[in-house]
């Protein structure tokens, strides 16, 4: 019962904790938002996700429930994930608050991609490229493009298949395996592909309705004109009505996106019912060629507007009477009128537009026929007479051609005929199993159309013949559409149907277009279209609609198809481009979350499809593969600099993984040569209280010096432990990073927690940098009240100095930091100044070549200092000096100081003194309490070893320790010259030490030396000295620094790593 009361009293207690942690949940919740995600249940709240797992055996894991969720939570969010993004609803589904049915593979995907894929160029444009292009040439063309689009097909299904994938479709997909740079490139390009496709479907739709449908509609009318007036009439004609089309649409667009959905189906029974009257009219020819007539005068194709009857004369009664053919070619309607040469010389025959599949034509058709704009329409095979010299009249009466052809052109015009792959991954928020339907609808979808494209280069070579398929407005024809004319049962179901299909397309461009632009927008990777994700309430993007409106005007002022196709030709092929580039990265660098279901696929198979995409691109338009390049070079550069900063796990991100995982192991294979050795710095900042940086300078002057593009590390030390002090550590690792951002240095910062500053120091020195790449430079600045400092800090920067030397690391200490310039300054004049005392292996000269690479010391002028000893040739040592610099193609004035001996001078000798006695006073002073301490408990066991019977040091107080050695006075213990009265007598009486004289002799000559020749120079570079051999001197070593550098303003001093850094080869 007992035991009973006290597991019930524990289970409470645990049961008010969780409500109270639940409680702060609560409050942190409605504070910020969690994100939407499949791994956080979002729409549970922390009180219910509590009562759930009450009593049910979790108590062990109790403490991480707020950041880890149950596996059957985690499960069920996961069952329950909805892709859709806000706003992607239909409005009518808004409205009856029902769910949208989630459709299949054939509604979903095939039957969206088959619409998209067939379309303008089929009906309008097919058969004008197989007559120009002949069978060979075009079956060419159209296996190429068809196998572009199935390979990009089969890799845009491995990245499909990968994850789930939300509304936004190619442009998600590309973004998060390329980074946000590349996607953002991509996906405006992609963007200005489907905006300038729904030109193309307008400019389409106009061409059918003024040409084929009703031509008396025409503006700006074309009758009687020719050449040039002609052209530009057809095209202001295009412009006028293909701008009030656009508007239409654009007003449909915007205030009923659902009526479009409801009539895509419409528009794709238009189009399937159309390809089926082709194929039934290629049957039909087989057995019933249709009648269509084409009128020939020689070889010379005649557009069939201009008479009634194809011959010059005809008999009526006993009478011979000229037809409007003749009156067409002759000055009057009599036999003896005045006719044109060519008519004169040359009969008029009528032929069979269309002889049918079992005629032969093929044969005729098989090889291209390409012209020049404005040449005649001429059958092959059929003799004309034709005087060379003579000019070509009456050319309006002939079938013409309006551009001049070539392969090139031809590709650049059918490419878009097989764009719209995408249409089914676009809709996958809609789809009821994405990641089965995408693959098997598109690739369908590709394989259909391609065997309906293929079988049409095939048919129409052999059923039409080539003067008919030449004839791209179908002027020889009585002004029908080409393909019409093959159509059964009647040429108005092509017409029509190309039409609705046009519209419907244009429709669906002008829907689809905003809402890429609007998912761009809200991923705030390019901040000037931030604008543009707003939008209705519903979440119809208004301000995307306008601009992707005004774009497509563009595109219809150009007003020509043939010049708008390649166009969009260009953007579609690079996103394609980018989807293949995406699944080849993905494959080889076996990323772990890599794991498709799509298994038909391979890395050799996306990059075939990526340079097909990139041939397809020069093939078509070179010079609009470059701007389309510059343009996307231009919005990546924009999103890298301008951009919000995305974390996507994108496979850019994995191929710097792998580049700098090589490169690091390239590394390691050995030491650098001497002409790639340039400075890596290891950068030691000195932090205050609020870990901010005390010597912003010293970033400066590293960020001056990195014209070498080395590597850089700033690095801190921050006194502590790691479990009590990483918040400090966090705040002065962001004060690094602000403080680099700021000075536009690039490199990284570390900061290291020690329970001392010279230990940090030396676990950074040891510690920085990964595998070969390493720092082998050390920049420090020389402490200023190093003379009234702490131990800790003197230390600190002597034992840099010893540490760095152990290390062979080369040694840069900045003396006066504080007067060095910043970024912003400038130096119109002056010099700087290199003492060239000894060869430590090249790294002085070669600073000050580095520092006038920075725009601060672009302008100073750089002098050499060496100095000559009694048995030197200061005049050869100049020489030579002048010839080393020539050949290290360094640029500087030479000088040689001569140095005589000179007596020590009494000066010289009494400051050696004091420097000495100082030295040994802080060796008194900084015998620190636990020093002592360790004192009295070495003493205590050597006079009282431990011993069975003896008591232990620990049984023995701290106090009682220190009573054994030291006295009870206060002032005795915390004054050693008071407790020794004989150790002051005998430091006043001591002598200096002649090595130090000597040094201390030395040190001031040739400060005296400097000061007089550098005094104003901008910046003054010195040897600097070792650190002794002997550590019993080591005390006085930043005396004699502080002697040597005395009256200059900024000095850099230079300690070489011990190899040479310099070469004069090349």
């Amino acid at each position: 019962m007992q035991q009973f009361g006290i597991t019930g009293l524990y289970t409470a207690l645990v049961f008010c904790v969780r409500c109270e942690r639940c409680s702060a949940n609560i409050v942190r919740q409605n504070a910020t938002s969690k994100e939407s995600s499949p791994f956080i249940n979002s729409s549970t709240s922390d009180v219910e996700k509590c009562q759930q797992y009450d009593g049910k055996n979790m108590a062990l894991f109790e403490e991480e429930m707020d950041t880890s969720p149950m596996v059957s939570s985690l499960l069920s969010s996961l069952a329950n994930y909805s892709n859709l993004t806000q706003g992607s609803k239909e409005h009518e589904e808004a409205e009856n608050n029902e769910e949208a049915p989630r459709m299949g593979t054939l509604m979903g995907v095939y039957l969206p991609c088959m619409q998209n894929i067939l379309g303008v160029i089929l009906f309008l444009r097919m058969t004008w490229l197989v007559g120009a292009g002949g069978v060979l040439g075009t079956f060419i063309i159209v296996f190429m493009c068809c196998s572009t689009t199935m390979l990009t097909a089969i890799s845009m299904s491995a990245i499909a298949t990968n994850g789930v994938v939300p509304a936004g479709g190619s442009y998600y997909m590309i973004s998060r395996s390329l980074g946000p740079e590349f996607g953002g490139a991509v996906g405006i390009c992609f963007y200005l592909g489907t905006t300038f496709a729904g030109a193309m479907y307008i400019l389409g739709c106009i061409e059918i309705l003024l040409i084929y449908i009703v031509p008396a509609a025409a503006i700006f009318k074309m009758e009687g004109l020719e050449g040039a007036e002609a052209e530009a009439a057809l095209l202001n004609n295009m412009r006028v009505y293909g701008t009030i089309v656009l508007s239409f649409m654009a007003l449909v667009v915007f205030v009923g996106v659902k009526y479009v959905n409801k009539l895509a189906l419409v528009f794709l029974a238009c189009v399937i019912l159309s390809i089926l009257a082709v194929y039934a009219g290629v049957i039909k020819t087989s057995f019933d060629p249709p009648f269509f007539p084409v009128c020939l005068l020689g070889n010379r194709t005649l557009v069939s507007k201009g008479f009634d009857i194809c011959a010059k004369t005809i008999e009526q009664g006993n009478a011979t009477v000229t037809t409007k053919l003749w009156r067409a070619f002759c000055d009057s309607e009599f036999l003896n009128a005045t006719c044109d040469e060519y008519f004169t010389n040359n009969n008029v025959t009528q032929i069979q537009g269309i002889p049918g599949i079992t005629s032969g034509i093929l044969a005729e058709n098989l090889f291209s026929t390409f012209m020049e704009k404005n040449s005649i329409l001429e059958k092959r095979g059929v003799p004309a007479v034709l005087d060379p010299e003579a000019t070509v009249t009456n050319t309006n009466r002939y079938v013409m051609a309006d551009i001049t052809s070539f392969f090139t052109l031809l590709v650049g015009i059918y490419f878009p005929s097989v764009t719209g792959i995408m249409a089914g991954s676009n809709r996958s928020g809609d789809l009821q199993d994405a990641q089965k339907s995408i693959p098997v609808g598109t690739i369908l979808a590709i394989t259909t159309t391609s065997f309906i494209y293929m079988s049409s280069v095939i048919l129409f070579g052999a059923c039409v013949d080539g003067v008919v398929l030449r004839d791209k407005f179908g002027e020889g024809v009585n002004g029908n559409l080409v393909i019409g004319t093959l159509a059964w049962p009647s040429p108005w179901v092509i017409v029509f149907g190309s039409f609705f299909s046009t519209c419907g397309a244009g429709l669906q461009s002008l829907t689809g277009a905003p809402r890429l632009l609007q998912a761009i927008a809200r991923d705030s990777i390019i901040p000037f279209l931030r604008v543009f994700g707003h939008g209705k309430a519903n979440g119809e993007p208004t301000w995307a609609l306008l601009l992707t409106a005004c774009i497509c005007e563009t595109g219809i002022l150009i007003a020509s198809l043939d010049a708008v196709a390649p166009i969009l030709s260009m953007f579609f092929l690079m996103c394609y481009m980018f989807v293949n580039l995406a699944c080849a990265l993905q494959t080889l660098l076996r990323t772990p979350n890599w794991r498709p279901r799509f298994k038909f696929y391979h890395w050799a198979l996306s990059l075939l499809g990526m340079s097909l995409c990139l041939t397809l691109m020069f093939l078509c338009s070179w010079y609009y593969a470059i701007v389309a390049m510059v343009i996307a070079s231009c919005i990546y550069k924009y999103i890298e600099f301008c951009g919000a900063e995305k974390e996507w796990g994108d496979g850019i991100r994995g191929i710097s993984l792998s580049a700098a995982r090589y490169a690091l192991m390239r590394l390691e294979e050995g030491p650098p040569h001497t002409k790639n050795w340039r400075p890596q710095i290891l950068v030691l900042m000195s932090l205050d209280g609020e870990q901010s940086v005390e010597q912003p300078r010293l970033l400066s002057l590293t960020s001056q010096l990195k014209a070498g593009k080395g590597l850089t590390i700033v690095g801190a030390c921050v006194e502590g432990t790691y479990l009590n002090n990483q918040p400090q550590a966090q705040k002065a690792d962001q004060s690094l990073r602000k403080l680099m951002e700021v000075e536009k240095v690039k490199g990284f910062s570390q900061v290291v927690i020690s329970s001392n500053l010279r230990d940090a120091t030396s676990h950074l020195i040891q510690a920085g940098g990964l595998g070969g790449l390493r720092h082998n430079t050390v920049l420090v600045s020389f402490p200023k009240n190093w003379k009234q400092a702490e131990e800790t800090y003197s230390d600190f920067k002597y034992y840099v100095v010893r540490e760095t030397t152990a290390a062979h690391l080369a040694l840069l200490v900045t003396k006066n930091i504080s007067a060095y310039p910043s970024n912003g300054e400038r130096f119109t004049e002056g010099h700087i100044d290199v003492w060239w005392i000894v060869h430590d292996g090249g790294l002085l000269m070669l600073l000050p070549f580095l520092l006038r690479q920075h725009k601060v010391w672009r302008k100073c002028k750089i002098r050499i200092f060496t100095v000559a000893q009694m048995d030197d040739n200061s005049i050869q040592m100049k020489k030579d000096l002048m010839t080393f610099l020539y050949h290290l193609r360094f640029d500087a004035e030479v000088e040689v100081v001569e140095m005589h001996d000179s007596d020590i001078s009494a000066y010289t000798y009494e400051k050696t003194l004091v420097m000495e006695q100082r030295s040994q006073i802080l060796k008194e002073m900084h015998l620190t309490k636990n020093e002592r301490e360790r004192e009295v408990l070495w003493e205590h066991t050597t006079l009282y070893p431990t011993s069975p019977t003896a008591p232990t040091p620990a049984a023995v107080t701290p106090g009682e320790e220190v009573q054994m050695t030291w006295t009870d006075e206060t002032e005795k213990t915390n004054n050693p010259a008071v407790a020794n009265p004989e150790s002051v007598k005998d430091m006043f009486n001591m002598k200096p030490n002649q090595s130090n004289v000597r040094r201390m002799h030395h040190a001031q000559e040739l400060n005296g030396v400097i000061v007089k020749k550098s005094k104003e120079a901008k910046l003054v570079l010195l040897n600097m000295p070792g650190p002794p051999k002997n550590r019993n001197g080591e005390e006085n070593y930043m005396e004699f620094l502080e002697v040597l550098t005395e009256g200059l303003n900024r000095v850099l001093l230079v300690r070489g790593g011990g190899r040479e850094v310099i070469t004069i080869y090349s």
